[in-house]
């Protein structure tokens, strides 16, 4: 019988940074966290929303911050429905 070269699963993309090897992907999410909290702390001013009925006025890097958590935790949710198939 002839033998078959194994495939090695495909393994994430790193690089060496202070000789560890660290995942672009996690480079990449150090980065927009980065950008997220320059731009809501560069962000200040007051700002009116109106929620259906009652309008209100809040600082827009609180507004950017709930909006920010409520990405994460869809983004959370939905990674972990997909896992689960």
């Amino acid at each position: 019988m002839p033998q078959y070269a194994t495939k090695k699963p495909h393994e994430p993309s790193t690089l060496t940074v202070r000789g560890r090897d660290v995942r672009l992907r996690t480079i990449g999410f150090l980065v927009l966290a980065a950008l997220a909290i320059w731009f809501i702390a560069a962000n200040t001013n007051s700002v009116t929303i109106r929620l259906w009925i009652p309008t209100v006025t809040l600082p827009l890097w609180s507004v950017l911050t709930v909006t920010l958590v409520v990405g994460i935790a869809l983004g959370l949710l939905l990674a972990h429905r997909r896992a689960r198939r």
